[in-house]
C-alpha cells in the first residue's frame, strides 16, 4: 500500500489577496469568490474538453449568431410547459403563499404567458429554459435538489430579480395585476435584475 501524500496549494483569489485579511468589511466579498473558485475549478477542466468537442463538430461561425438563450433552444428545443406541475412545485418564503393574492397575480401572468415567455420566465429564475425529464419535482440549483421558489422582496418600484442558484424569483408586493405583469415582462425580457447567486 502507498502512502498517501497530501499536498495544500494556496490559491490567491485575487491580486494580492495572500496580504489581505477577510473582515467584516470584506467578508461577503471573500465569501462570493470562494464560492465561484469552488464552482469553477470543479468543472473547468470538464468545461473546456466539452467545448472543445462542440466545437469539432459544430462551426464556431455557425454558432456565434446566437445568444446563449438562444443557443439553448437551438439546440434542446422547446418543452411545453405543464403550468398545474410548475405550480405544484413551486415554494413561497417571506410571506407569501399559493392563495396570496399577488401570487394568484403571478399565476395569472405566467398563466397569460405564451410558452416562449414561460421558458424565459424559467430561464430568467433557473438559468435554464430545460425542464427535467421528471418534471418541476426535480429541478435542480447550483447545491443538489431546489424546487422554483417565489420570496416576498423589495419595494413596489423594484423589478422583480432572480437567483439562479436556488431558483428563486424575488418578486415585490406589487398593488395591481397590471403592475406585476408589467414589471414581470420586464424583468424576463430584459434580464437586467439578475442577482446571480
Amino acid at each position: 500500500m502507498f502512502p498517501l501524500v497530501l499536498q495544500i496549494t494556496e490559491r490567491e483569489l485575487k491580486p494580492g489577496g495572500a496580504g489581505i485579511p477577510v473582515s467584516e468589511k470584506n467578508k461577503k466579498e471573500y465569501i462570493e469568490r470562494m464560492v465561484k473558485w469552488r464552482i469553477e475549478r470543479g468543472v473547468a477542466q470538464q468545461t473546456e474538453s466539452l467545448v472543445r468537442g462542440f466545437y469539432e463538430v459544430v462551426d464556431v461561425r455557425l454558432v456565434s449568431v446566437f445568444d446563449a438563450r438562444e443557443l439553448e433552444l437551438v439546440i434542446a428545443g422547446t418543452a411545453e410547459i405543464d403550468l398545474a406541475d410548475w405550480r405544484n412545485n413551486t415554494e413561497y418564503r417571506g410571506g407569501y403563499h399559493d392563495n396570496h393574492i399577488v401570487i394568484r397575480w403571478f399565476w395569472a401572468a405566467v398563466e397569460r404567458f405564451n410558452n416562449e415567455q414561460r421558458l424565459r420566465l424559467l430561464q430568467f429564475v433557473t438559468g435554464t429554459s430545460s425542464i427535467p425529464y421528471e418534471g418541476f419535482a426535480s429541478l435542480r440549483g447550483s447545491n443538489g435538489p431546489r424546487r422554483f421558489c417565489v420570496e416576498k422582496w423589495g419595494k413596489i418600484t423594484s423589478l422583480p430579480r432572480a437567483h439562479t442558484c436556488f431558483n428563486r424569483l424575488d418578486l415585490p408586493p406589487y398593488p395591481s395585476f397590471s403592475m406585476l405583469y408589467e414589471k414581470l415582462v420586464t424583468a424576463v425580457e430584459e434580464t437586467s435584475t439578475f442577482d446571480g447567486c
